[in-house]
């Protein structure tokens, strides 16, 4: 698995909860064909900034959240006045859902919902003064604006990813009605005709919500008679006792109820991107992989959201291909007209181009190892430029599918015209699609293209997903651990799988097929030195090197260095390979090992051993010392072979290794010394047969020429093929490490990485769109009555906790100190001990950032007009920036409680500059 994360040419992403933070909160509504949510300029008529705007005030619920956040006070004026309209939309909201409450011991309300969207619609409710306070096996008790109402529950029509709704039938007062909230497509089928006009205004307002990346939803009512309920009820049991096809019995009977459904309205739920998605993508489609994203969303939201987290981008040949077809024919034809399209630009591009881009010799030639060589060759790789095709470079596709074409374009009659399509998109966003629908789509991928995938997800709706891919990524988020359960590897969130893949992933691949072709080179200079043997002892089967050598060769000998170089062996070091994201692309086309690489590394032990046993075999034929002994036996000519085989490999193994720790050190040198430690122990202690062979040669002065003749011409041809290689034909790796070394020679700081992604700077909006993490199971549980304790009736009533330290003087919690607030300055011996609830006026922040500001202004102002001054004044400039970084700690300080970002290393290593930067951050 390490190895092929080194090798991942496709991502497979879902959105909810892996692109986006998954932390739902209610942001627009649209009740009755009106829009509520926006504040409108009076002279413009354009929607004003929410961040300057005064939020609506709940406090006179008693039951209201401090957390929650609405700025239109027009929607609470019109609950206040009785609004029928929105009094059904927020009792849909609190009624229709599988939520659990909980008090907590001192009597808070809480709510146990197995999705953030349900937590977040049921909470809007409960801010608007619609409370969802109590749940049995039967009723469901709220309390609204004109009292405590008790709903008796007669069922629940639960949600599942095929329906894409859920529905409960409650009575109340003799009156039986249906509420129902899912997808706006699904809803609109379902409606009741004459309706056009609220329709209308309402699919506007949807298209509106998709438009800003929020996650939209519809409801629905229909007033029931008794005996149509009892009616259906009877067939509704039927389904559910079936023993076959019980499933699908229970969706047609709930078809049958969930029609002719009145318009409520739509709500808009914001979820915000990572930080760091945008960046993160952008590095991996430099790095050549394709992304792609398959969601439950909207397609207008999905395009939203591509554009947000730079998967679809403005430098797209044309607009997004759409593939939204109902039918078979319409499909087959939009990707037709897709594939012309695609051609035609291929074409036109072809026709246009002359000759590829000349590659000047000087940028490769690593003799000329000027500055600005080196900053040629390093913008070169940071961008796209990196031995790519111009077509690859210059053309940018993306597609955009739904759920119903891409049914039919899995069919194996339009799956190859499918793949066809998106084969040429840099970006593939399939929207509205099931779990079954993304597990068939990963699968179609590897089949057809044969690459190595990646798919990553946080909920239980990936987990087919996750297991269809080659490796498997779990984000442990808010939707339950099923998805890391699932995976092969699990992260915290979706930038961190840049360093997976560019960094540990490129890795581990460099490493693994380093370790293989020493692998193979190590045994075949070794297994080959018996086949020359051969041909000198009339082929009788006898071994030129001792049998016991033969037996730890392998085990004592070489395998520890080769094992500490795959452990920890680098070409590039981690900031480089996050900087340089081409560098990836070796791992994609399998260029590290394939079975040229194979091949190559059997030749070079193939010659390695004939060198091996040439030389010696010349250096001592007919050999005799100075006495006139003869020196040419057996025993002493393998001892010559094997002493040198262990040398040659050893240096070879230190020629390979590009990264020195001292492990390798220890290995690679110590692998020398236990080799004749072993020997002469095994020989001389134990009594081998070769005992006293290596000794007798070592006395010998042509022992040490033939070992330092054998290396040298084994080693000396490798050494000039490289840098040969590095010299003239440099790939993006050695480049890269050129501008590594040049980094440490230069001392060059860390202001030429690029600046990291920030929201700040983004103006199209970072919200993500309605997708459908809810779980079919828990109507059933909840109608049982094995969750709810019916010992237990909870009746608290959340007042406002009295607190003697935080007395405002006003009434009951509207002075109280809330986290996050600063409007109340309790005296300084009744603060809390906690930091973080700390209270820090406005006033006081902003008083220390002006005059943090303006001191540092004056130290920059005095330093510039009194350059060239005498000592006094630099003594007297010193004595400045001293009362200026004084003054600089006092207002990171007071930023810090401001809701300002961590105190980076600029504001833990003060400087003149870094109060300013502190200074708009707080801003």
């Amino acid at each position: 698995l390490n190895e092929e994360l080194g090798q991942i040419q496709y991502i497979f992403s879902d959105k909810t909860g892996t692109l986006t933070q998954n932390i739902m909160t209610f942001n627009k509504c649209s009740i009755n064909g009106k829009e509520y949510g926006d504040i409108m300029d009076d002279k413009t008529g354009e929607p004003i900034d929410l961040e300057y705007k005064r939020k609506v005030d709940f406090s006179k619920n008693k039951y209201y959240e401090p957390s929650f956040t609405f700025y239109d006070v027009s929607l609470l004026n019109e609950v206040n006045r009785g609004n029928e309209l929105c009094d059904m939309f927020f009792r849909i909201l609190a009624l229709c859902h599988t939520v659990m409450p909980d008090y907590s011991n001192d009597g808070k309300l809480e709510y146990q919902a197995q999705s953030p969207d349900e937590n977040a619609l049921v909470s809007a409710a409960r801010n608007f003064g619609f409370v969802f306070k109590e749940r049995t096996s039967s009723t469901i008790t709220i309390e609204t604006p004109t009292g405590v109402e008790v709903h008796e529950l007669l069922c629940i029509l639960d949600f599942n990813n095929v329906r894409k709704r859920m529905s409960v039938i409650l009575r109340y007062k003799d009156t039986i009605q249906l509420y129902c909230k899912g997808a706006d497509n699904v809803i609109y089928e379902r409606l009741k005709p004459g309706q056009d006009a609220i329709m209308e205004a309402t699919q506007d307002h949807l298209q509106k919500f998709a438009g800003e990346g929020l996650r939209t939803l519809v409801l629905g009512v229909k007033t029931l008679t008794l005996a149509e309920f009892q009616d259906w009820k009877a067939e509704h049991h039927k389904a559910a006792v079936s023993l076959d096809n019980r499933e699908e019995n229970l969706d047609r009977v709930y078809n049958i109820i969930e029609k002719d459904l009145r318009l409520v309205g739509a709500t808009a739920i914001e979820d915000k991107l990572q930080d760091g998605v945008s960046q993160t993508i952008a590095n991996l489609e430099t790095a050549g992989i394709k992304m792609w994203v398959l969601t439950g969303d909207k397609m207008e939201t999905a395009i939203n959201i591509g554009y947000s987290c730079n998967l679809l981008s403005t430098d797209l040949v044309d607009e997004p291909y759409i593939i939204d077809g109902r039918t078979y024919q319409e499909v087959e034809s939009q990707l037709i007209n897709h594939r012309r399209s695609i051609e035609s630009h291929l074409a036109t591009l072809k026709s246009t181009k002359n000759v590829s881009a000349p590659t000047s010799a000087a940028a490769h030639n690593t003799r000329t190892f000027s500055e600005a060589d080196i900053l040629q060759q390093e913008a070169g790789m940071g961008g796209a430029a990196a031995n790519n095709t111009v077509s690859e470079r210059s053309l940018d596709f993306a597609l955009v599918i739904n759920g119903h074409a891409l049914a039919h374009a899995l069919e194996p009659q339009l799956e190859d015209m499918f793949m066809g399509v998106a084969e040429h998109c840099s970006a593939v966003i399939c929207c509205r699609v099931t779990p079954l629908q993304k597990a068939l789509v990963v699968e179609l991928v590897k089949r057809v293209k044969n690459v190595v995938t990646l798919a990553i997800g946080d909920g239980a709706n990936d987990v087919s997903m996750i297991k269809a891919a080659d490796i498997g990524v779990g984000i442990s988020g808010q939707e339950g651990r099923q998805a890391v359960l699932a995976s092969d590897y699990s992260i915290a969130q979706f930038r961190y799988l840049e360093r997976l893949l560019l960094v540990h992933g490129r890795w581990s691949y460099y490493r693994m097929c380093k370790f293989l072709r020493y692998f193979f080179y190590k045994n075949f200079a070794f297994t080959l030195c018996h086949f020359w043997y051969a041909f000198s002892c009339g082929f009788s089967a006898q071994t030129v090197l001792d049998p016991a050598f033969i037996s730890v060769y392998n085990l004592f000998y070489t395998s520890q260095p080769v094992l500490f170089m795959a452990y920890f062996d680098q070409d590039v070091n981690e900031r480089n390979s996050l900087r340089f994201p081409k560098l990836y692309h070796p791992g994609m086309v399998s260029s590290f090992f394939s079975i040229k690489g194979f091949f190559r590394s059997a030749l070079h032990g193939f010659v390695t051993s004939l060198i091996l046993f040439a030389i010696p075999l010349g250096a001592y034929h007919n050999k005799t010392d100075g006495l006139g002994k003869v020196l040419s036996d057996h025993y002493l000519f393998g001892s010559v072979v094997a002493t040198i085989l262990v040398l040659v490999v050893t240096a070879q193994i230190a020629l390979d290794t590009q990264y020195w720790t001292v492990w390798n050190h220890v290995t690679i040198w110590g692998s020398v010394i236990i080799y004749f430690v072993l020997t002469f122990a095994y020989n001389w202690i134990i009594g081998g047969q070769y005992i006293g062979s290596l000794t007798t040669v070592m006395q010998d002065q042509t022992f040490w020429f033939v070992v330092l003749l054998t290396t040298v011409v084994c080693i000396l041809p490798v050494v000039a093929y490289r840098f040969y290689k590095i010299d003239v034909r440099p790939n993006l790796t050695d480049r890269a490490r050129l501008v590594q070394r040049s980094d440490r020679k230069i001392k060059k700081s860390e202001s030429g990485l690029p600046r990291p992604f920030s929201g700040r700077r983004s103006r199209r909006s970072v919200r993500s769109g309605y997708a459908f993490s809810h779980a079919e199971g828990f109507g059933r549980l909840i109608t049982s009555g094995r969750i709810i304790n019916q010992d237990r009736i909870y009746q608290y009533s959340l007042g406002c906790v009295e607190s003697s330290k935080y007395s405002g003087g006003g009434d009951g919690c509207a002075d109280t100190v809330i986290i996050g607030h600063c409007h109340v300055q309790p005296d300084a011996t009744s603060l809390p001990s906690s930091p973080e609830r700390m209270p820090v006026t406005y006033a006081l922040c902003s008083a220390a950032i002006n005059l943090c500001t303006a001191v540092n202004n004056s130290v920059m102002i005095s330093t510039s007009s009194n350059s060239s001054d005498s000592t006094e004044t630099d003594t007297a400039r010193s004595a400045d920036a001293e009362s200026n970084n004084r003054n600089c700690l006092i207002c990171a300080f007071a930023a810090s409680f401001h809701h300002c970002s961590p105190p980076t290393r600029s504001t833990r290593k003060i400087t003149q500059n870094s109060c300013i930067e502190v200074g708009i951050e707080c801003t």
